[in-house]
């Protein structure tokens, strides 16, 4: 398991920046994939925006945008009457089950 998943595991969503160009490295890595210098971990903005959203028996479903770079699938809670493109999310808790990522997000 890496540090990624072992985060995650214990609701911490965490992310690899290069300490060298700064680059965001995602998907996670221990390693630049832009100029292969090491990478340094931090807690993102929990603030991204929505670039996706589908419903399927009674579960809303996002593909939300942090930090510019950053895709991540997961369930929208909360009131949503209609959901737009762009519109702001905030990321509210995250896990680790049986091998499964669990992300889940609410409009703001």
């Amino acid at each position: 398991m890496n540090k990624f998943e072992s985060e995650l595991k214990k609701g911490n969503f965490i992310i690899s920046e290069c300490s060298d160009c700064k680059e965001i490295v995602w998907p996670p890595s221990n390693y630049c994939n832009k100029c292969f210098g090491h990478v340094k971990w931090r807690k993102p903005s929990e603030i991204g925006k929505l670039i996706e959203f589908s419903k399927k028996e009674n579960v809303n479903f996002c593909i939300a945008e942090f930090e510019e770079k950053i895709r991540i699938m997961g369930t929208l809670i909360g009131e949503i009457i209609s959901p737009k493109i762009g519109q702001r999310v905030k990321l509210k808790k995250c896990g680790l089950n049986d091998g499964q990522f669990n992300f889940t997000m609410a409009l703001i």
